[in-house]
Formats: structure tokens, C-alpha cells, sequence
């Protein structure tokens, strides 16, 4: 997911609309989350990931098996272009649940993919009455399509995509806080390690996938997991498996 040579980065977003909502009005609204526009979204998107991403491991696994367990990196990029990798509905709730809770200025997420995580994030700063997502994605088709989606339920003006390696993407922004990890497992703890500096007091990070791609996330989960490192960590056994860490 990164490249050597420094580059631009594209930013994808719509014109910002002032996030107006107040609390003692939104106590009175049906969430964001449960608007009809929203979650025609979130189902058809989860429709399509299911049938979608059985068909790209097939196509996966039958690559893999005629080319001797190994992938073009050609084949693998796309491959992955084509692969949504969504949250899984019952962990999208739980991260709109700790954004509403948490309260961020600003959510920083690493690893759009197609929108999905970024629907409930967004959604769940709509509720809050304040608070923007910028989200980093290296795949330009995925880019342009979850800016389809964050369209299409809404929430588009609280959302800006950054689209190219996310370690120049990422860069002078803060304070974050709310950190959501979600893309390329090898880059969780060089990333953290950089974004450290921009953390605000009290910043939660959730990192996903750390059960189902345990020996991948074993550095960054060290890390977090040292005290020394400042923070307290624990694993919520749902779904892939989070990590939610606060310093």
C-alpha cells in the first residue's frame, strides 16, 4: 500500500454543509443510522460485498492453486481493488455505539474500502451535532466508489477522502480523537507510531481484524498492549476481533 517516492494524494469529498444538529433536537430524532435512506444503502452494500467478495476468493483461491500458492503483484492489487472487506454489520453499529459515546472533533480512518465503516462513522457524528471523518484509501476505484456511497446515504459532507499512501496522506493533521484501523495489517503500528504525535488526550483506537489475522497484527498488538506504551488495550471478541486502546 505505500510507495517510496513521495506523490499528491487526491482528496474526494463533497462541499461541507455546517453539522448543525443539536443535542437536545437530536435526542428527539430517529438516528442517522436508522433513516431509511441510510440503510437502504448499508443493505444493498452488504448484499453486494456477500456475493461479491465469495466470487473474488474463488477467483482467489483458483489463481493461487494454478500459479503455486503465489500471486502477480498485478493480480493481487486487483484482486483487492475488487474486494469490498467490509465491517461486519454488527461491528459498523458497535463503531457508531463509540463514536456517539467518544464524541470526536475529528475521526481519522485508515482503510476506506468501499464506505461501509465510513457510513456509520459519519452517521454517528450527524447524531453528535458536530465532527468531520477524513479516511485514507490507496485504491483510486475504491476511493471514487465509497464517495458513491457516502453520497447516496448522505453523509457525504462530513466525509474526506484521501486517496494515496496514507503515510503522506495522513500528515499534518490533528488532534485526532478517534483512530479507526482497517487497512493493509503490516502498517497498523508504523502508521500509529507516526499519527502518535497528532493523538489527542484520551484518543480511542480501534484497530479490526486482530483475531482473524492474528500473527499479522502480533507487533501492533504489543504494542499497544505494553504499558510502557501508555495505553490500555483490550480485544472484543466480535466478528474478525477488535482492539480498542485509549492513552
Amino acid at each position: 500500500m505505500t510507495e517510496n517516492s513521495p506523490k499528491q494524494f487526491l482528496s474526494l469529498s463533497t462541499p461541507k454543509t455546517p453539522n448543525s444538529v443539536h443535542s437536545s433536537s437530536a435526542a428527539l430524532a430517529m438516528a442517522t443510522l436508522n433513516h431509511a435512506q441510510v440503510q437502504e444503502v448499508l443493505h444493498r452494500l452488504y448484499a453486494e460485498a456477500k456475493e461479491n467478495d465469495a466470487k473474488v476468493q474463488a477467483e482467489e483461491q483458483a489463481l493461487m492453486a494454478t500459479g503455486g500458492g503465489t500471486l502477480a503483484a498485478a493480480t493481487l492489487a486487483s484482486i483487492q481493488d475488487r474486494t469490498f472487506m467490509a465491517v461486519a454489520p454488527e461491528v459498523g453499529r458497535l463503531l457508531y455505539l463509540l463514536t456517539r459515546s467518544h464524541r470526536p472533533a475529528l475521526v481519522v480512518e485508515f482503510g476506506t474500502s468501499f464506505g461501509l465503516s465510513a457510513i456509520h462513522l459519519a452517521a454517528a457524528l450527524r447524531d453528535n451535532g458536530f465532527g468531520r471523518l477524513i479516511t485514507a484509501e490507496q485504491s483510486a476505484a475504491k476511493a471514487s466508489r465509497a464517495l458513491q456511497h457516502l453520497t447516496e446515504a448522505g453523509v457525504a459532507d462530513l466525509v474526506e477522502i484521501r486517496q494515496g499512501d496514507a503515510f503522506q496522506t495522513l500528515t499534518e493533521i490533528g488532534p485526532i480523537d478517534l483512530l479507526l484501523l482497517d487497512g493493509w495489517k503490516p502498517l497498523y503500528l508504523p502508521l500509529l507510531k507516526q499519527l502518535e504525535p497528532a493523538l489527542s488526550p484520551g484518543c480511542l483506537l480501534i484497530a479490526d481484524d486482530v483475531i482473524s489475522m492474528a500473527e499479522k497484527m502480533a507487533p501492533y498488538l504489543s504494542y499497544v498492549r505494553d504499558p510502557a506504551n501508555r495505553y490500555v488495550s483490550s480485544e472484543i471478541p466480535l466478528d474478525d476481533g477488535l482492539e480498542l486502546s485509549i492513552r
